[in-house]
C-alpha cells in the first residue's frame, strides 16, 4: 500500500508513503500531527516482512525513558499497539479504518535503550468478518524486548 492515505471514520487518516531517509521503508504517520503518535512517538517507519506480519520501528528518544533510563513500558506498549492498526492497513485488510484494540496481553521480556531503534513486529494470525488475532515481538538490534497478542475489531464504517 505505498504512497496510500486511509482515513478514520473522524477524517484523520494515516500517511504510508515512501521513506526517502530509509529505503525500503515506509511513513507511518497521521495526517493531523498534533495527536498522539506525532507528539509522542515521533517518526514511525515500517515495512511488510511477509504475507502475514509488519515491522514498525520508532527512533527513541530520552523523552522515551523513565529515571532508570530504560525505555519506560508505556513506550513499549504504544508501539505494540500502533503496530496492530500499521500491520492490517499495510497488508490490505478490510474494515481497518476505525478499528480499536479489544484486548492486548504483553511479556516485557529485556529492557530497551534510547540510543537505537525499537521494532514492533506485528503477524496476523486470523482474521474473521469482524476481528483480528495477532501476535508478535519487540526487538531491538535483534535483543528480544517484548512479545504480545491481540485481538482487534474492525471499524463499523466500512
Amino acid at each position: 500500500m505505498d504512497g496510500s492515505v486511509a482515513l478514520a471514520p473522524n477524517g484523520v487518516g494515516f500517511i504510508n508513503a515512501p521513506d526517502p531517509e530509509n529505503p525500503g521503508w515506509n511513513l507511518w504517520e497521521l495526517t493531523d500531527d498534533r495527536r498522539f503518535n506525532a507528539q509522542v512517538m515521533g517518526k514511525l517507519i515500517a515495512r511488510i516482512e511477509s504475507d502475514t506480519a509488519v515491522r514498525l520501528r520508532m527512533f527513541c528518544e530520552i523523552k522515551h525513558t523513565n529515571v532508570l533510563g530504560v525505555l519506560h513500558g508505556a513506550t513499549t506498549l504504544s508501539l505494540i499497539d500502533i503496530s496492530l492498526f500499521t500491520c492490517g492497513h499495510m497488508l490490505g485488510l478490510p474494515g481497518m479504518a476505525g478499528s480499536v484494540t479489544l484486548g492486548l496481553s504483553t511479556q516485557f521480556i529485556g529492557a530497551a535503550y534510547p540510543d537505537r531503534s525499537l521494532d514492533a513486529v506485528a503477524e496476523v494470525l486470523k482474521e474473521t468478518k469482524r476481528l483480528v488475532f495477532l501476535r508478535g515481538v519487540v526487538e531491538q538490534n535483534d535483543v528480544m524486548v517484548a512479545a504480545f497478542s491481540a485481538t482487534i475489531r474492525k471499524g463499523r464504517s466500512q
